[in-house]
């Protein structure tokens, strides 16, 4: 049998490689502004975070979103995915 190709992410926060799968994706859609896609198939252009506390602090402290994206991602939308990362834990 085959073995099957587990594809692999790094984390814009601590640049770690990791499996897809255990890694959050940060989506920011054309339109509209960033957000947590916890299903992994929104539309959008998208960025993996680890799942860890760590990670989205760093993201936040950091504005890593700004760098990733190319664009200015407000204040609101940093504050919005760590509320969402620490509600869903």
């Amino acid at each position: 049998m085959k073995v099957k190709k587990i594809p692999m992410r790094m984390c814009i926060a601590c640049h770690e490689m990791k499996p897809k799968k255990e890694m959050l994706r940060i989506v920011k859609p054309k339109e509209g502004d960033a957000f947590i896609d916890f299903t992994g198939k929104a539309a959008g252009r998208g960025a993996y975070i680890c799942d860890s506390p760590d990670c989205v602090k760093k993201l936040k402290k950091g504005k890593l979103l700004n760098k990733t994206f190319s664009a200015q991602i407000p204040e609101e939308v940093y504050e919005k995915i760590e509320e969402a990362f620490f509600a869903n834990k």
